[in-house]
Parts: structure tokens; sequence; C-alpha cells
């Protein structure tokens, strides 16, 4: 479509076209349940047809300025209302911090980054020097499970990330996160719910001890911020919540939007100003930008909302009861039936991770068995992407107080898996059977590379290796030219085993040389 009417595409645009839908089949499924991570199926046609037509009618859009392009204003003052109302902040109290007020952004990591910057700055405010050189370093306080967005906020804008430990199950106690509450502590941040682990952190009392400090809280509710406010039986978790400062909630994740659209929201217009970045310290145009970007596009906020006006609180409510049964049969799965009139047996040497509250199941090996039934979550990922499905490695994280996570493969539920359920248990089970009792991951080719390189166990720690040795420890690995590894158990595997620093850097590589030409 153009302003003036469809155009016919000419024959070499057809062609170019075609060749895109040839690079597309390689990609993973993002219709029909089979890919569990990354992609938010609502299993209805229509949202999708809904979706592409307000992008296209967007397209030619600038989000820069809401002033030359009045729709933009309009149609984030709709979604801001809507995920305000939806995350309980309606209503003001008295002495509460002013209304709920907030901005669209690009995606959840431009939102968890504006979050951190809003809070740094107005820590700044308060301190009793301008001199930073005098000034400590701010902390961001928040569980180890907190998306690895606030790292990548803490690294870019001058704070110390501190990360609280968690139990072996994924949850981590109130009391844990409130003991490391001090006055250089610009932000802590719980999540509603963790990605990994899928736990509900303890948003009632760490945000009544920030308050009570005056520390702003964020709630970081960008994978659950638009299902968790229609999922049974939750405590309190959002702006009803006294001392909650700020949420981050994504539509193009149970939004069903298209990638990237998320809502950031403030308690009071002081602090959503601080967000703000605005400047006439140059011979151009004032610049004011509520977001990291300037120029943006306004496809995805249109089709968030389209969705949300086509679905309502009613809509919302149906798609999400569908996840609350698809997760109600995996777990009943894996762990069985426990009632007498409907027992059945779970998947022996399989567990859920925890206990996950909303769209998000973990796996992991049955450590209550002997090793020779255990299904080590990696290679049951491993043989499940063979069956076609495809679920997410994670890597097992040894905690700064030596607590270790397991390794765990995650399961991102959507309203598109209860019709699905049925083929993807039966996998499950497959490929349980397949893998029951194989040890996990043992990288030997791959630490014996990197010593025969130079990089011993005591020099692996002090060197990071350049572009070319990992590479070659890469290669070792299994990947090659513009794929990935046919199997991931093992590089997660040595992911595990190695210094962060080494194995950030092998990934960097494995990542850059996918799409390097």
């Amino acid at each position: 479509m153009t302003p003036n009417g469809p155009t016919a595409l000419g024959s070499r645009s057809e062609e170019i076209l075609a060749e895109l839908w040839r690079l597309r089949e390689r990609d993973a499924p993002t219709h029909g349940g089979r890919l569990l991570s990354y992609v938010y199926d609502s299993g209805r046609a229509e949202l999708d047809a809904l979706a592409g037509a307000a992008a296209e009618l967007a397209r030619p859009v600038n989000g820069l300025d809401p002033t030359a392009f009045p729709s933009i204003a309009a149609m984030e003052g709709d979604l801001v209302r809507f995920m305000r109302r939806a995350l309980g902040g309606a209503l003001r109290r008295p002495f509460d911090g002013g209304p709920v007020v907030g901005s669209v952004t690009s995606g959840g990591t431009e939102s968890c980054l504006l979050a951190v910057k809003t809070a740094r700055d107005l820590w700044r405010a308060r301190q009793q020097t301008d001199d930073p050189v005098r000034r400590p370093m701010p902390r961001i306080v928040a569980p180890e499970t907190v998306h690895a967005a606030f790292r990548k906020a803490a690294l870019a804008f001058g704070l110390e990330f501190d990360g609280v430990p968690c139990q072996p199950d994924g949850s981590v106690a109130a009391a844990d996160i409130v003991s490391r509450l001090g006055s250089d502590v610009a932000l802590v941040v719980v999540s509603a719910p963790a990605y990994p682990s899928g736990f509900l952190d303890p948003v009632g009392e760490v945000a009544a001890a920030a308050k009570a400090r005056g520390i702003s809280c964020h709630v970081d509710a960008c994978f659950g911020g638009l299902v968790l406010p229609w999922w049974p039986g939750l405590p309190l978790w959002d702006f009803r919540v006294p001392g909650v400062t700020s949420m981050s909630a994504d539509l193009h994740k149970f939004g069903y939007a298209p990638k990237g659209v998320s809502v950031l929201l403030h308690r009071g217009r002081v602090r959503h100003r601080a967000q703000f970045f605005a400047t006439t310290r140059w011979p151009g145009y004032p610049v004011v930008n509520p977001t990291l970007l300037g120029s943006r596009s306004a496809s995805p906020l249109a089709a968030a909302w389209a969705i949300t006006r086509r679905l309502g609180d009613d809509g919302f409510a149906d798609l999400t009861q569908s996840c609350v049964r698809s997760v109600s049969a995996i777990v009943a799965a894996v762990q069985g039936s426990r009632e007498a009139w409907s027992a059945r047996p779970g998947i022996p040497g399989l567990a859920i991770w925890g206990s996950p509250t909303g769209p998000a199941v973990a796996l992991v090996a049955d450590e209550s068995v002997p090793p020779s039934e255990q299904v080590d979550p990696h290679h049951l990922a491993d043989e499940m992407a063979r069956l076609g499905y495809r679920l997410q490695h994670q890597p097992g994280f040894t905690q700064a107080n030596g607590v270790r996570l397991p390794h765990s493969v995650h399961l991102t539920i959507t309203p598109v898996t209860e019709g699905t359920l049925a083929g993807l248990i039966t996998a499950m089970r497959t490929a349980a059977d397949a893998v029951r009792g194989k040890p996990a991951a043992n990288p030997w080719l791959e630490l014996g590379a990197l010593k025969l390189l130079g990089y011993g166990s005591a020099a692996v720690r002090s060197r990071v290796p350049g572009p070319r040795v990992a590479w070659l420890i890469l290669r070792v690995a299994g990947a090659g030219g513009s794929s990935l590894p046919g199997n991931m158990a093992p590089l997660m595997a040595l992911v595990e085993l190695l210094p962060a620093p080494v194995a950030e850097a092998l990934l960097t590589e494995l990542i850059a040389r996918v799409s390097e030409p």
C-alpha cells in the first residue's frame, strides 16, 4: 500500500521477495507452537492480520516528533492508559508520588535501561556533592535471576550491579534483598516473573523496604506484564503495592505485537520527566527524546495499539487462561498427576525447576533419583530439536556465595501451546527416553584445544581469547561458516566451566561470525 492506494510490484521486486522467502525457510518457526522462546503466538490469525495492517498504515511515520505526527501521541496515550489500568496504576492514593505516566519504547531492554537511567539521575540529584570524584558509585540491587538488561544498564550508566544470590530452586528471600539496601543504592529491581525460573519475586516486602529508605523500586514485568494481570491467585505485585516507583512491560511478548514495542511506566511526573533527554545546545532543531532512540518506527506502536483495542481486558483474560491450562498440563505431565481419580505417571528423571508463576516453565534433571535415571535437560533440548521442537538452553550459574543454580531448559508457554500439547508432551517423553542416564555434556575437546593454544587453567583466568582463537575453539565445538553447533549441550557446558570473560568472548565471536559477510 501507498498513501494513494495499492501498488503492483515489478518482476524484479517479486524476485527479491522470493529470495527473502527462501532465506526465511531456514528460520525457526514463528507460529504453530514448536518454538518455545523468542516468539509469542496468540494462535489467532486475525490478530496477526490486524497487526500487519496497522503496522503498514504507520510505516512512513517517524516516532521522533509527535507534534508533526499527532497519531504517535494519540496511540502512545491510549497504550499508556491501557497498561496503567492493567498494572494497577489507574487509582491514585494520597502521598503516592503522583499519577502513573509513561512512555512507549522499542523493547524491554530499552525500558530497563531507561528505568536505570532515571533512577540514577534522581539518586544523583539527592547527593550532597556535584563532584564526580567524591560521589560514590551508585548500586543496582537485584536477584541474580533478574534480566541481563540490568547488567547492561549498569555498565552503560556507571552503576555497580549488586546481585543477590537465590536459593537452588530459583527463589529469592526478601530479607536477603533488603539487607543490601543502603544510601548508595539508586535502584532495587524485582521481577514479575523472573525469566530463567518463572518465579515471582517478593515485590511487596522489597517495595515496602525501599519506600521506607527512599529508594526507587522497579518491577520488571517485561515478560509477564501482559499476562500476570489476568493470572489467578497471585499476591499483589504491581502499582497497587506502595513503594513500586516504575514498571516495564513488553507489548511484543504477551501483547502479541511485532518486535519491538514496550511500555515503561513511572509513579509521578517528576520521575517520568527524568527519563527524558532534551537539549537546545546545538544549531539544529531542539531535541527532546523520551527514549534512547531518536527516530523510531511507528509500526510496532500502531500494531500494539490495534491489538489492545481489539482484545481489551476480556480478550487478554481469555488468552491468559489458555496459558494457565497449558502450564498446568505440562507441569502435570513432568511431575505426574497425584489425584487418585486421574493418576498419571510423570517423566522419570525430569523435574520442574522450583515453583513457576506465570507462562515460563524451566526443566531440570531430577537429582532425587540416581544419575542413571536422570534426564539431562540440555540433552533433552537437543533431542527435542531433532523432533521439531525448540527449547531454550540455560547454562548453570554459580553465584557469589557458591550456591549453584542448575542448568535447565526454558519453555515460554503461549496461547497456541494449548492446541499442540499432545504433540509437545509426546515429544518430551520420547526425547527423555532417548537421553535418560546420559551424563551431562563434557566439553573435553574444547578445553583441550584451549590448553593447546596456550590457555591453560591458570592462563585462561587472566587472558581473554581474541577473534581468531575464539573461532578455533568454536570450530572444535561444531560451529562452522554461518551455522551454530548441531548440539548445544557441549557449548553450554563449556560456558558453565569457563570464567565469564572467556565464555563471553566465545559467544560474542559465535554471534558475530553468524552474520559476518
